[in-house]
């Protein structure tokens, strides 16, 4: 199988390494050339150019920042850039796995289809250890087609591979999950940093509520308390990980999703502008966890 591959980020990295250990043909491109360079030693052919990178490919995959970056990858720039649209081969499948705003999905979905290309959004829950563990979420929205072929290439770097319906909806479940995850990830910091102010062990306090009704995904798997999970981010000077920056995108793209549908969301909009204030503290590279040093600031 050959893969292009198109964003070597964090999470991008991690996948194309798992593509090349299922014995895929993976070509990369990343305007940060160090990036690309990197994976050569492990069997990735390194483009100098997009163009160069989708020649030939039965399958691309993109993993990019923000909307903007999808719409001028695929669709070309407002300088006279050509998107890959018009660059892949016929019968070319396209992934985006980048976490955006539906409209925009649905919008390359459309132009895709007016070329008889077949194109689905495909973004992921994992993060980065999930990426290395090859144990992504991948959430799919497009047709039943496109998903079937999503499925052959999403196995060599996923575990779950869910199909949400048609063009974009893969991307409003992903809203929806980190809507969850930035007011759960925000609830444990508080709860946790309440009972340090009264007195308790946090290592002690999530053990219990971990056996109780405040049982979540961060208390089991990414504590954000340092010393409690010697995994965890939180454990490491909150390095690597999902970066609050992009937390506070998400949270920002469930709002615009909320004004679309005039949808109440009090609690996610006090996380938003919680990840707000701490980022613009200097916080916007460390791990969405590090929200926790938020609630241990001394009052006075």
């Amino acid at each position: 199988m050959n893969i292009a591959f198109i964003g070597l980020g964090n999470m991008g990295r991690p996948m194309v390494l798992n593509l090349l250990k299922a014995g895929c043909q993976v070509s990369v491109f990343d305007i940060n050339t160090a990036a690309a360079e990197a994976l050569k030693e492990d069997g990735a052919f390194v483009a100098g150019s997009m163009e160069e990178c989708v020649k030939g490919a039965q399958t691309v995959m993109t993993m990019l920042p923000a909307g903007e970056h999808v719409r001028a990858v695929y669709l070309g720039d407002h300088q006279g850039g050509v998107g890959l649209l018009k660059m892949v081969e016929a019968g070319t499948f396209l992934i985006d796995s980048s976490t955006i705003d539906p409209a925009s999905a649905r919008l390359v979905a459309q132009q895709a289809h007016t070329l008889e290309l077949e194109f689905v959004d495909a973004p992921v829950s994992g993060g980065v250890a999930g990426a290395q563990a090859g144990t992504l979420t991948f959430i799919v929205g497009g047709t039943d087609s496109g998903f079937k072929q999503a499925e052959e290439v999403l196995q060599h770097v996923g575990k779950n591979i869910f199909h949400a319906g048609k063009a974009g909806d893969g991307q409003m479940a992903k809203i929806c999950n980190n809507l969850m995850l930035g007011i759960l990830m925000s609830g444990t910091c508080e709860a946790l940093s309440l009972g340090m102010d009264n007195g308790l062990d946090p290592k002690v306090l999530s053990d219990i509520m971990l056996q109780s009704s405040g049982r979540n995904w961060a208390l089991e798997l990414y504590n954000p308390c340092p010393g409690i999970m010697d995994k965890a981010p939180a454990s490491n000077h909150y390095q690597p990980g999902f970066m609050s920056k992009l937390m506070l995108k998400d949270l920002g793209l469930g709002l615009e999703a909320a004004t679309e549908s005039q949808s109440p969301i009090p609690m996610g909009t006090l996380a938003r502008n919680l990840y707000a204030f701490h980022n613009a503290e200097g916080n916007e590279l460390r791990d969405f966890s590090s929200l926790f040093e938020f609630y241990r600031k001394p009052s006075k």
